[in-house]
This record gives C-alpha cells, sequence and structure tokens, in this order.
C-alpha cells in the first residue's frame, strides 16, 4: 500500500464573485472521500470565506459557508488561517464561523479545526506537503 500523500488546497480569493472558493472546497470534498490527508489554508482574501453571518441574498447566489462546518465528518480537521491576512482586513478570530470535529481519539471530543498560524508557520506548513493547490 501506498504512503498517504498530503494536500493542502489554499484559498486566496473572497467567497463570492468568482467560482474559486465554492471549486476548492468541492476539490477537498471529493479528495477526503478518497482517503487524501486533506487540509485547507486560508491567506489574503481567502480568509473572508470563513467569516460568520455570510447572507448572499443580494447577490443572487448559494451562501456555501455553512459547508465548511461538515467538513469534520469528512475528517477534514486541519484549517489553516493566516493571522497577518486577517489584521490586513481589520478581522479577529471572533469574525470567523466555528468548524469544529469529533476526536475519536479522545472519547469523541469536539474540538476546533480552525488554526490561526503567523505567516511563517504558514511558509512551514505548506514546506510539509506533497500537493499544493492554490485557488
Amino acid at each position: 500500500m501506498s504512503e498517504v500523500k498530503k494536500f493542502l488546497y489554499v484559498n486566496r480569493k473572497a467567497p463570492y464573485g468568482t467560482i474559486y472558493a465554492l471549486e476548492a472546497l468541492e476539490v477537498v470534498l471529493i479528495g477526503a472521500a478518497f482517503d487524501q490527508d486533506v487540509s485547507l489554508a486560508f491567506l489574503d482574501d481567502g480568509v473572508f470565506q470563513l467569516t460568520k453571518g455570510q447572507n448572499t441574498d443580494g447577490i443572487g447566489v448559494k451562501n456555501f459557508s455553512p459547508t465548511f462546518r461538515a467538513l469534520g465528518d469528512y475528517e477534514v480537521t486541519k484549517l489553516f488561517v493566516e493571522q497577518e491576512s486577517l489584521d490586513e482586513r481589520g478581522l479577529t478570530t471572533d469574525d470567523l464561523q466555528e468548524v469544529t470535529y469529533e476526536d475519536e481519539d479522545d472519547d469523541w471530543a469536539e474540538k476546533p479545526s480552525i488554526r490561526v498560524v503567523s505567516r511563517a508557520e504558514m511558509a512551514d506548513i505548506m514546506a510539509n506537503q506533497d500537493v499544493v493547490l492554490s485557488f
């Protein structure tokens, strides 16, 4: 059996206005269904994908942000958010939706999936992946 490759999906675009954010989420779900070791990174305007209270009524597109809360069911439990990208956009962790998973190794305790990391830590995370796909 071959070693499981680590895939990092990098989200740099705002959630609406282009297809990149939704397409990235769909690719992540497909990869997770095939037992890939999947992580997501949110940088630049990509941090807006995880903000709470998104309302898309005025632009006539479906709000897909609740889908992030289902990622734990697909064993996607590593969502890295770059602190500097939050700071540059006037956001804090309080602006982000709660995304959790149940840790089977810890008696199914609910744990946060979002990890805020520095730009330097993000570079290290990217360097330690087998495949990095940017959206």
